[in-house]
This record gives C-alpha cells, sequence and structure tokens, in this order.
C-alpha cells in the first residue's frame, strides 16, 4: 500500500501542505510541535517522497556529483566509494567525475554537474585556481569540499588536520633518534603545504634544523624518482617524513634497489593511511585519515544544507591517527 502525504496529515492531525513544508524546507515555517507531530507520522508511517515529482518542483536531479582529481590514487578511490556508500544509505546516486590531474577537464566535470542539474557537489580540487566556488555559487548549488581548501568563506569544508597530523609523525622519527630528516612532498595544493609546516613545526620545537624539501607528484613513481634526490644532500638524512602512503610505497621500492636497509639506513614514515600500506615490506608507518568520517560528515553537511538552504562556510578539521609498522623502526606488525 502507498503512503501518501495526506496519510501523514491524517495521522499528524494537520493539512498536507504542512506536511510538505516540513518535507521541503519551507516556503513557510511550521511550529516546533506540528513539525514533531508531522515527523512522528512519517516514521511511523514509513513514508517516503516522490522523489521525481520532487525534483521536477525544484528543477533539480535527484542526484549528487563529484569531482576528485585522480581516481588511480587509492586515497581517492577509498574516499570516493566511502562518500558513494553513504549517499547511497541515504537515498541519493551520486556521480564520480576523474579530473585526472588535468584542470581543464575538473573544469569541464563541474560544468557537465551544474548542467545535469545535480543537487549538490562534493570536491576534491585539483588546484586553487579551478573556481568551483564561483561556478557553484553562480548555478546555486551547494559544494562541501574535501581534503583541499577551495575557499572556506563561502562553502564547507571536510578536512583532516594534515599539519597537526604532519607534526605527530615527525615527532615520531625524532622519537626514534633521528636529527638528520627530510621531505618529500607533494605538489603546491593545500593538504601538501599544510603537511610541510607540520614538518618544519615538528623539527623546530625539537631543536633541529630543516632537511631537505623535495617537491614532486602524489603518485608512487614520482616518490621512487624522488630518492636519488633526497640522498643527494650534504647533509644525508636518516629519515624521511613523505606526505602520501603512494610516494612512500614508490620511496621503499627505490631504497630497496638502491641496497639501504629501512629502517636501518632509512627510516619512512608517510600521511594516508590507504588499505595498501599494510602490505608493503616492512610495513608502512603512517598517519591514517578518518576516510569513513570523512565522508560520512561531508555528505551529512551538503544534505543539511539541501534540506535547510542554510549554508556552512567553514572547515570541519579531523584528526589523524599514528599507525606505526616497521619503516620506522617499530615493530613490524601487520
Amino acid at each position: 500500500m502507498v503512503v501518501t502525504r495526506a496519510d501523514v496529515a491524517r495521522l499528524a492531525g494537520t493539512s498536507p501542505a504542512l506536511v510538505s513544508y516540513v518535507l521541503n524546507g519551507g516556503p513557510r515555517q511550521v511550529a516546533p510541535a506540528t513539525k514533531a507531530r508531522i515527523e512522528a507520522a512519517i516514521a511511523e508511517l514509513g513514508y517516503r517522497p516522490n522523489m521525481s515529482a520532487r525534483s521536477l518542483r525544484m528543477n533539480r536531479g535527484h542526484a549528487l556529483g563529484m569531482v576528485i582529481p585522480d581516481g588511480a590514487n587509492p586515497f581517492f578511490a577509498e574516499l570516493s566509494a566511502v562518500i558513494e556508500a553513504a549517499a547511497f544509505a541515504r537515498g541519493y546516486p551520486l556521480f564520480v567525475g576523474n579530473a585526472a590531474g588535468d584542470e581543464e577537464r575538473e573544469r569541464a566535470y563541474v560544468r557537465t554537474f551544474i548542467d545535469r542539474r545535480v543537487e549538490g557537489l562534493l570536491a576534491i580540487s585539483s588546484s586553487w585556481e579551478t573556481g568551483i566556488a564561483d561556478a557553484c555559487e553562480e548555478a546555486g548549488m551547494v559544494l562541501v569540499a574535501l581534503d583541499r581548501v577551495i575557499d572556506p568563506a563561502r562553502c564547507a569544508h571536510v578536512m583532516c588536520d594534515s599539519v597537526a597530523g604532519a607534526e605527530q609523525a615527525v615527532a615520531h622519527l625524532i622519537g626514534h633518534g633521528h636529527r638528520e630528516i627530510a621531505c618529500l612532498s607533494g605538489p603546491h595544493v593545500s593538504t601538501a603545504e599544510d603537511r610541510v609546516q607540520g614538518y618544519r613545526n615538528a623539527l623546530a620545537a625539537a631543536g633541529l634544523a630543516e632537511g631537505r624539501i623535495v617537491r614532486t607528484d602524489f603518485g608512487g613513481a614520482a616518490g621512487y624518482r624522488a630518492l636519488t634526490d633526497l640522498m643527494a644532500d650534504s647533509r644525508r638524512p636518516t629519515a624521511i617524513f613523505v606526505t602520501s602512503d603512494l610516494q612512500a610505497m614508490g620511496m621503499l621500492r627505490a631504497a630497496y634497489d638502491a641496497g639501504l636497509r629501512v629502517p636501518d639506513d632509512l627510516a619512512v614514515v608517510a600521511f594516508d593511511g590507504i588499505e595498501y600500506s599494510r602490505y608493503t615490506r616492512p610495513g608502512l608507518t603512517t598517519m591514517v585519515q578518518p576516510t569513513r568520517l570523512m565522508g560520512e560528515t561531508a555528505i551529512d553537511l551538503l544534505l543539511q544544507q539541501l534540506d535547510d538552504h542554510t549554508p556552512r562556510p567553514g572547515v570541519v578539521n579531523l584528526e589523524a591517527v599514528l599507525h606505526t609498522r616497521g619503516s620506522c623502526g617499530c615493530p613490524d606488525e601487520f
């Protein structure tokens, strides 16, 4: 038996119009007591709105869009999977566009999602200059940024606290007795910049000089190639803080090929906590990002804004957790 709004209204002792106002967040306010009765009736009857009709009225498609910088990177793949599951559980399909590190491709996906009238957009931007916030604001589309800064004054951000996480990672290396610590950073995006800042903060707090900082792409091949440059410093490092797991995995292979023993000759600590990090030899010590919490928080923020039409600019900072394995000198537990 199909439950209608009229059924909900009868059980709540109110009008179908007020039921509509509660479901659509307006256009009129509903008294708190009346709203509570309507919500209780919806729950009791198991009422589900006709989303096709709602989308036609709102001139929106009942779907969400997401843009990621690199679908081949396991961290972004894992985060996308979590967000897709969270959206699906809340009744929304999610369409994902892979920018593949190309700013123009990222712009094209944003335009496509706007043209297709998705209800909201989640974005991990490839750069700061893509104008995602401008495009969404002009289209009246809700935007939530993840992992990288877009514009905290205009849209909600869900981030891992990369500065604090990097400080903890480097402090852990210092705790192992290392004094010459280099840094392999990613490209000039906010996430990499924050992790470099955390690296510098930890060294300064310990009264240690900065080591060599090399910037490259986040991929494994880039990490492999970077080892030669890092080890060429006149103050040869005994440890390296790497700003992504994928880079670190490439570096571990490069160290093996160069005859370096990890962690005896070179200790490595990374940042991300992807599933594959446990399968390296030795296992990779890494700052684990709260991927599931990030994804669910981002979806909930997006849907809250769709429901109450209230922007929530700013940054939600979540905490990374250090997972120690053999690459830093801790016991190599699987």
